[in-house]
């Protein structure tokens, strides 16, 4: 393990760290809390780096620890030699936990792509999810799609890579407040992200493809905040409110807004997990 300190990027006292967890090198960050309040674990978007929840991490309770990863090929860390699955994935995320320390249930909040790792995590590793919040997420491939427009144009990496190619589509594919203000998803998507190799984008599309959270709704035991916008062009609204009616101790909040809620209007979402979770 190799540890290097980044208070610049990160605030005060956050740590940077590469662990090797069964096999995958991942890049971690740390933001420390002071121990009254569960730690929260956060699973990011497809080709998102740790760096784009910041806005989010910013506004959350400061006695409140936070962890975040990148995905293996995506932001910081290494490119994976083999493919994953979500099921294949998981136990990379307990043995990371593990690892930090915490053999005590975390919360976790899984946003967009990560909302699928998330809710795959919550059913093998009950007992180590304490509360769980699924974020501008669906249920894989067995779920109101999206139109076929917006799954083209999920099917590339770049509006990672291309901050004027991200302005130009962040209206239809992200919806809510980017569709007058698309500048805001390239300052969301670029602005101190780091850019991993393509690869990993794509590795991310294959874990995903195929799969389904469908069956495993009913086994999602933990209290369950779906949180989603009704204005999602990549997630149909109907899929979180089956997704909040099929989770047997779920709640559904549904904003007015996009994709991109969660770290664009934080001062309005931030306080709802935060009640949730308290």
């Amino acid at each position: 393990m190799t540890e290097r300190m980044s208070a610049d990027t990160f605030g005060e006292q956050a740590t940077l760290r590469t662990l090797t967890v069964c096999g995958r090198t991942l890049r971690v960050s740390v933001r420390p809390g002071d121990g009254s309040l569960p730690p929260l674990l956060l699973m990011n978007g497809i080709g998102a780096s740790l760096e784009v929840l910041q806005p989010f991490v910013d506004a959350l309770d400061p006695r409140r620890e936070v962890i975040r990863f990148d995905v293996p090929g995506v932001g910081g860390s290494p490119r994976p030699v083999m493919p994953y699955t979500m099921a294949t994935f998981t136990p990379v995320v307990a043995g990371l936990l593990t690892q930090l320390g915490h053999r005590d249930p975390v919360d976790v909040l899984g946003f967009s792509w990560g909302g699928g790792l998330a809710q795959q995590f919550a059913v093998q590793y009950r007992r180590r999810c304490r509360r769980l919040v699924l974020a501008a997420t669906g249920m894989g491939s067995l779920m109101v799609p999206a139109h076929p427009r917006v799954l083209s144009k999920m099917l590339t990496p770049r509006r990672h890579r291309d901050p004027g190619y991200a302005r130009w589509i962040a209206g239809e594919i992200y919806g809510g407040t980017m569709r007058q203000h698309p500048e805001r998803a390239a300052q969301v998507l670029h602005s101190d992200s780091r850019l991993g190799p393509r690869r990993g984008y794509y590795y991310q599309l294959v874990a995903g493809a195929g799969w389904t959270s469908l069956p495993l709704l009913p086994m999602i035991k933990q209290p369950t905040l779906v949180i989603a916008g009704d204005d999602d062009p990549i997630i149909p609204a109907a899929n979180p409110r089956v997704m909040a009616r099929l989770i047997p101790n779920a709640q559904l909040h549904l904003y007015r807004g996009g994709h991109l809620a969660l770290v664009t209007e934080t001062r309005e979402l931030t306080p709802v997990v935060e009640r949730f979770l308290g």
